[in-house]
């Protein structure tokens, strides 16, 4: 309870993303997931997907769309989490 709240560098927020979205997942579970609210997410997802870091790949049964890390995504969060192992010493 004493958790102190501190708001998410950009880099853990890309890393959060990036993560989830690793084995396919829809925008809404995304979203949920990583804590963060629609207009937020939404920014950072377009960013992302302008960046070639995440694309849809799929639309699910029901007509939901899937997103997933791409390639250039996978290498992104490697160099991410590594700095972030480096920073958090």
């Amino acid at each position: 309870m004493g958790e102190s709240k501190r708001r998410r560098s950009r880099a853990e927020v890309i890393i959060d993303i990036l993560s989830e979205a690793l084995s396919g997942a829809n925008k809404t579970r995304l979203m949920y997931r990583c804590n963060m609210n629609f207009l937020r997410f939404n920014r950072y997802l377009k960013e992302l997907m302008d960046a070639g870091l995440i694309e849809l790949v799929d639309t699910s049964p029901d007509d939901v769309a899937v997103y997933k890390t791409t390639e250039d995504g996978r290498e992104l969060l490697k160099v991410l989490r590594k700095a972030n192992e480096f920073l958090s010493v």
